[in-house]
């Protein structure tokens, strides 16, 4: 079969904004499109010669597909060694608070939880990544919840400023920003942001976001887009994986890095997988991703975006981890915490969610070794671009 190219290309004009592109999208007609494919469009796709095309993009997040993870996953083994060679980049997340104005359903920082809340002060965030700093990270992720009042833009860029010294690169994860924030938050030595859109069905996204900013989901959209125009040289979203149907979500993730990649060009796009774990708020997936497709989906995003770095997080088991390396994955958290002061007083405030994989960084790194890949703890310099 023959299947529809699900991207419409307007005489050479190339929107600048995903939300643009996305609005000419049928999620359903995508979806079943992946349903249709057969046998032959999977191996087609499979023996591309570069990036899968936008018509058989689907098939790769197939039912037909997954009779093929084998080959699927030798294939994408095969694409991530030629573009990244036998590495695996440790990085850790550093929570600075939990504090939330949002409503969401499945979110442990949720304003309606009952929980401890904590903000970090300089001095405790300084404190913090020191002791990062000592287990070897030089990869740093700053969370937060989202709230201007309790962690304004400012109060990140100070956090970085003083950090930057003794980490080779930091991102954050925080409430989506104008492209002056980004800005502001580049000059303090930021480089990479990742924001989750959480789920591309825009019903699923309406049911699961009920109060305050982040109910608008095309400001969501189009804010990795704003940082990559910032000039911040990492650019990672990803689905929240069990709100809303797993093919969906890995197609227009697809799409989303794909458009990216040309609209920010200079950035480098990198994708998590994050699956929704237990948290405050008891919520229950509506739609779980088991441990076969979430590997289809991973190692099938590497057919679609071979540059791509693929991000898995401590969210996942033990063995699914170790089995991820070499078949797709570039980049791993290790020894996670979730809430804010946690490596150094774990009980001080309440996590995002809870972490599956709790071994420690170096537990981690010598498992990658084990199986013939290089940990990395350092893979990037500021002097690499240095005014």
């Amino acid at each position: 079969m023959t299947i529809a190219p699900p991207l419409e290309r307007d005489a050479g004009r190339f929107p600048r904004r995903f939300s643009d592109t996305f609005e000419t999208l049928d999620l359903g007609a995508l979806r079943d499109a992946a349903l249709r494919a057969t046998p032959r469009d999977v191996e087609r796709a499979i023996a591309s010669d570069g990036p899968v095309s936008d018509a058989l993009l689907p098939a790769l997040f197939s039912p037909a597909a997954s009779r093929s993870l084998e080959a699927l996953a030798q294939r994408s083994a095969a694409l991530t060694e030629r573009r990244f060679g036998r590495t695996i980049q440790l990085y850790a997340p550093m929570y600075l608070s939990n504090e939330c104005v949002n409503k969401c359903t499945y979110c442990g920082f949720s304003f309606d939880n009952r929980i401890a809340r904590r903000t970090l002060t300089l001095d405790e965030a300084i404190a913090e990544a020191g002791g990062l700093a000592d287990q070897g990270f030089r990869h740093l992720l700053l969370v937060s919840g989202e709230s201007n009042r309790h962690l304004p833009v400012s109060r990140v860029a100070e956090v970085a400023r003083a950090l930057a010294p003794r980490f080779a690169s930091i991102a954050v994860e925080i409430q989506p920003l104008e492209e002056e924030g980004y800005r502001e938050l580049e000059a303090a030595g930021v480089d990479g942001v990742v924001v989750y859109q959480e789920t591309y069905d825009p019903e699923v996204y309406a049911s699961v976001h009920t109060k305050g900013p982040k109910t608008r989901f095309s400001w969501r959209l189009d804010s990795v887009e704003r940082a990559g125009t910032a000039g911040l040289r990492s650019l990672g979203i990803g689905a929240l994986l069990g709100l809303g149907d797993w093919r969906i979500e890995a197609i227009a993730t697809a799409l989303h890095a794909r458009h990216l990649a040309k609209s920010a060009w200079r950035s480098r796009v990198a994708i998590s997988f994050p699956r929704i774990r237990a948290a405050a708020g008891g919520y229950v997936p509506a739609a779980p991703v088991d441990d076969r497709d979430f590997v289809q989906m991973l190692c099938a995003m590497r057919l679609a975006m071979p540059d791509a770095e693929l991000v898995v997080s401590t969210r996942e088991p033990v063995a699914l981890r170790d089995q991820l390396i070499g078949l797709g994955v570039t980049r791993m958290s290790a020894g996670s915490r979730t809430n804010p002061g946690g490596y150094s007083e774990p009980e001080a405030s309440e996590g995002q969610f809870d972490i599956v994989d709790e071994r420690s960084p170096r537990a981690v790194a010598e498992v990658i070794a084990a199986r013939g890949f290089e940990p990395v703890w350092k893979d990037f310099d500021r002097s690499f671009v240095a005014r």
